[in-house]
């Protein structure tokens, strides 16, 4: 999976990094490699409660790849 991250400093010198598709999918690191980390494991926080949170019917659901 492929998304678009923006990573910007912050008035405290950290990185602030998010993710425009997962609304609210945010974190920071000290420095821009260190929130580019960080932010990969909230996007996989991000997914499994978003997954977790509504139960797919297999019957219903179609995959795609974009």
């Amino acid at each position: 999976m492929k998304l678009h991250v923006v990573v910007e400093p912050d008035e405290t010198g950290y990185y602030v990094a998010e993710v425009p598709a997962l609304p609210g999918c945010l974190s920071q690191g000290k420095t821009r490699e260190e929130a580019l980390v960080n932010i990969k494991e909230a996007i996989a926080g991000w997914l499994e409660v978003m997954e977790a949170k509504q139960a797919l019917d297999p019957a219903r659901t179609v995959e795609v790849v974009v």
